[in-house]
């Protein structure tokens, strides 16, 4: 799981690489090379399943981790890791995300010529605190269904629901698809679609009550091989019938087929995990470790090096490789400069 967990970290990191320079109509870029660009493919082909990994993974670490604590832990280790970057955190750093945002989309400008001289840099600041969240969306929504499964918890006492989910099998996990499409189209906050409350909450829930069974991950584990050969087809068909469309429309997040490529996606990948990355090297280990310094430090580096390169004239490839080198390094040296400043680690990275 850990390592699942942090190699679905590097996949959000290769993402944002591609999506600063996306020509799918996907709002938040920096600019495009062409008006067809065949390597958005990857964001077609990741979008719909990446995120919802990560939410059934953190449904499974939340059961493990209620196995050991007790409510009031949970929620006060949750509170620290999850709450505190997300909130506090925008104040002290991730408003320079917001405050790039409005840079490059013109909104700066605009704002600063209406504002009254005496209260701009103030307004400006506190704007840039709000459109500055950027990926710490996930800690948000997470902390929330935390607080909402302890809730449920104390509603199913006796366990209930647990036990009924470890009677079913791959039939009923399959199945559980269904519950994915209908929460991918409820509770969906309007013009940002990032925060889509109702799909999350149900892969969260489905990974704490159904994929943290070890009879339904041994049951994936037998079918990975099936499962990834399903996920890939389905993604090759996903970037197919969607292609030259905003991938995160509503309207196409909504579809039958988006939401059985995601779920199907999230169970391959759940699957093949425990074949090929039930296990600890050296790299591995040191990954574990920094993946969620890498997921809240990440964006920002890789935003100013996007900005930085945009119309620098040099080919695609290299600018892609160049983001990705300045905006990995520029990470690294992010995380290990703000994890040794007492109050700054705790704000901003929950340590």
């Amino acid at each position: 799981m850990d390592n699942l967990r942090a190699g679905t970290v590097v996949l959000v990191f290769v993402y944002h690489v591609l999506y600063l320079f996306n020509a799918s109509g996907v709002l938040g870029g920096v600019g495009s090379f062409d008006e067809v660009q065949y390597q958005d493919a990857i964001l077609y082909f990741v979008y719909p399943w990446f995120m919802l990994l990560l939410f059934a993974l953190a449904g499974m670490a939340a059961r493990y981790s209620l196995e050991k604590r007790s409510h009031w832990q949970f929620l006060s280790s949750r509170t620290q890791k999850l709450l505190v970057p997300s909130t506090l955190g925008l104040f002290v750093f991730q408003w320079m995300v917001g405050y790039l945002n409005m840079k490059n989309g013109g909104g700066l400008e605009q704002l600063s010529a209406a504002l009254p001289q005496g209260i701009r840099g103030f307004v400006l600041y506190l704007v840039a605190v709000l459109s500055g969240t950027g990926p710490l969306w996930f800690a948000q929504l997470l902390w929330i269904y935390c607080l909402l499964l302890v809730l449920l918890r104390k509603v199913d006492k006796g366990d209930k629901l647990y036990s009924i989910c470890g009677s079913l099998g791959m039939a009923a996990t399959l199945a559980a698809g269904l519950l994915v499409w209908g929460g991918a189209r409820l509770l969906n906050a309007p013009l940002i679609t990032v925060y889509r409350f109702g799909i999350y909450f149900v892969a969260f829930l489905l990974g704490y009550y159904l994929l943290s069974q070890e009879k339904i991950r041994a049951e994936l584990k037998k079918l990975c091989w099936p499962l990834l050969l399903a996920a890939l087809a389905m993604g090759v068909g996903f970037a197919a019938l969607y292609w030259g469309q905003n991938y995160t429309d509503y309207a196409i997040l909504g579809s039958f087929y988006t939401n059985a490529y995601a779920w199907v996606g999230t169970l391959a990948a759940i699957g093949c995990g425990q074949v090929w990355l039930d296990r600890e090297t050296g790299v591995s280990k040191w990954l574990v470790r920094k993946s969620w310094g890498i997921y809240v430090c990440h964006y920002l580096p890789l935003l100013v090096a996007a900005v930085w390169l945009n119309g620098s004239g040099l080919p695609a490839p290299a600018v892609y490789l160049l983001s990705a080198l300045l905006g990995g390094a520029g990470t690294l040296i992010l995380y290990e400069i703000l994890r040794r400043i007492p109050v700054v680690k705790l704000l901003v990275l929950g340590e």
